[in-house]
């Protein structure tokens, strides 16, 4: 009994530090987009909408693959903007935890 209320000790030490050594690490400089990206990047969201909006059903596999890849191609180029939101699996769970315990 006493290894394993040790060995839980050690684990949640080290995961209550990990977090904080690297929290230094992930801040990045947020820039301002110009107003040619900011055009582009309104391109690419009115082309993502008109993708959702398709019925891939009647597509074949190969026009399916032309969609994919140009997804594919668009998030490449909007992360390059250095524009979106991330949200690492870790925290999506803890989220989901949250709600499930507040209903």
């Amino acid at each position: 009994m006493k290894k394993i209320a040790y060995l839980l000790s050690v684990m949640f030490l080290f995961l209550a530090y990990a977090p904080v050594a690297t929290a230094g690490e992930t801040k990045k400089e947020k820039t301002e987009l110009t107003a040619e990206e900011q055009v582009r990047l309104d391109e690419i969201n009115n082309r993502v909408e008109e993708i959702k909006a398709m019925d891939f059903a009647d597509m074949s596999k190969a026009e399916r693959n032309e969609v994919k890849s140009e997804l594919k191609e668009m998030r490449a180029e909007a992360k390059a903007l250095g524009n979106g939101v991330y949200i690492s699996v870790g925290a999506i769970i803890i989220i989901l935890l949250i709600l499930i315990l507040l209903t």
